[in-house]
């Protein structure tokens, strides 16, 4: 009895010894193809968050495999609203910011979650609507659009997504002193420019747009036109910007420094100043001097 008993115990401990060497070597296994993973020469994900205006131009179908060619990150593109693209910043959910709200924008670097703030390009807002313009605002200034928009009871459709285009449609709202959700006739989207665009095109009403988005669309909205244009008040002006990695460790330091020294770069800049003569017949962006 004594020695089953013996021959038992040194049963268990064998098996035991067995177990534990195959976890050893499991876990090691592990590591090992971690370690290859690392050394693999892998792209480090670069989490990119802008404006839709930015990604329904087709602007960043060009820019983007250019940067990654050029670097070892690939580019994550997250296309919403400019405030919900800084928000994504203040939470440290995005790496690097591409977007065109600047008074937003200058809240997030005071607040320390945004840094190396710069300038990229620019071009301008529109106002368009139907061909037969039922408030005859053709040729008006931004400002006298939107009060004639009103008085006529046109549809208006904003986007509604607190993006930068519906910041600057509010700004212009406020500066005439109008409230525009007075107004029966005024649809809120809640989408991006692109979709916005389509209905407002089939609802026969009015839009603030950027002109990048509505030249690419073009051929898809018949009888929609550009009715307001060339008004101080329509600058649209686009800036790139680093999550701050001092206040939120997980992002991407090298690669959104990266993104913004290419945003820079004097090729990068021929390729913007370029974009959409080809197919426009004018460009859909401009370079500051």
């Amino acid at each position: 009895m004594k020695k089953r008993s013996f021959i038992t115990i040194i049963l268990i401990l064998v098996l035991a010894l067995m177990t534990a060497c195959s976890n050893s070597k499991t876990s090691n296994a592990k590591e090992e193809d971690s370690a290859n993973s690392i050394g693999s020469g892998k792209k480090a994900d670069l989490i990119l968050a802008t404006t839709t205006s930015t990604q329904d131009s087709g602007l960043l179908d060009v820019l983007i495999p250019v940067f990654e060619k050029e670097t070892d990150y690939n580019v994550k593109t997250v296309a919403v609203g400019t405030g919900q693209a800084l928000e994504m910043g203040s939470r440290g959910e995005a790496d690097v910011l591409l977007v065109h709200a600047p008074e937003a924008e200058e809240k997030i670097v005071e607040s320390g979650d945004a840094i190396n703030r710069q300038k990229v390009m620019f071009n301008d807002f529109i106002i368009a609507g139907p061909a037969e313009d039922p408030a005859g605002i053709k040729g008006s200034t931004a400002g006298e659009a939107l009060t004639s928009i009103l008085d006529s009871g046109a549809v208006f459709v904003s986007r509604g997504d607190n993006s930068g285009t519906h910041k600057k449609e509010l700004e212009l709202w406020k500066g005439e002193n109008l409230d525009p959700k007075q107004h029966k006739a005024y649809i809120e989207t809640g989408q991006g420019m692109g979709s916005s665009l389509q209905i407002a095109a089939e609802k026969k009403g009015y839009i603030l747009t950027d002109r990048a988005t509505y030249l690419a669309q073009r051929d898809s909205l018949a009888g929609y036109e550009i009715l307001v244009e060339d008004d101080e008040s329509l600058l649209n002006i686009y800036h790139v910007m680093q999550v701050n990695p001092g206040k939120h460790e997980r992002v991407n330091k090298e690669g959104a420094k990266a993104f913004v020294d290419f945003m820079l770069k004097k090729e990068t800049k021929e390729t913007i100043s370029q974009f959409g003569k080809d197919e426009y017949g004018e460009p859909l962006f401009f370079l500051f001097e």
